[in-house]
């Protein structure tokens, strides 16, 4: 993973970024993610209401079930966001041959692919380029977020259940029924 963290503008990480690499634009809540493909340009899947800088407005792409492949200069695809460069499973998975991941990715572009925000979004797609394994990061750490959550509140339920029960088994000198 690089430690590169830019703006709007491939400037300062001009030479980190090589064909095949994985960018992660951050768009406050979620992370959108390309792949990039040379010459300042990216391919990623982009739900109808997923535009450039679109922050926290193209949330609405949780609804599509349909996303277009596009090509696009790396910088109209960040729009304001932050950015970096994030092969986040080159320690899990061996990445594929660039010019294979770029080949591919490019023959994608124009084509309208089914999207599902928790098996086919963005980071499915690039992952899936690049290594050969559609995976998202974002889902696996949102279903352990609901998992804990759900953990959690059993156990207040629980806890709350056990109290109300010796509370309500006990008269007012304290004796149990």
């Amino acid at each position: 993973m690089s430690d590169c963290v830019c703006f709007s503008s491939l400037e300062d990480c001009d030479e980190k970024v090589q064909p095949g690499d994985m960018v992660e634009i951050f768009r406050g809540s979620y992370q959108h993610w390309a792949l990039y493909v040379g010459h300042g340009a990216v391919v990623h899947l982009a739900p109808p209401s997923e535009c450039a800088g679109a922050g926290p407005g193209s949330k609405m792409s949780i609804f599509a079930d349909r996303a277009l492949v596009k090509r696009e200069e790396l910088w109209e695809v960040v729009g304001k966001d932050r950015y970096r460069v994030n092969n986040h499973l080159d320690h899990k998975y061996k990445p594929r041959l660039s010019d294979v991941v770029v080949r591919e990715a490019l023959a994608l572009v124009g084509q309208m692919l089914s999207y599902c925000i928790i098996s086919a979004n963005c980071e499915h797609f690039v992952t899936n380029l690049r290594y050969g394994k559609p995976e998202s990061r974002q889902v696996r750490q949102a279903g352990e977020a609901i998992l804990l959550t759900g953990v959690t509140m059993s156990a207040v339920g629980l806890a709350v259940a056990a109290l109300f029960g010796l509370i309500s088994s006990k008269d007012k000198d304290g004796h149990k029924h």
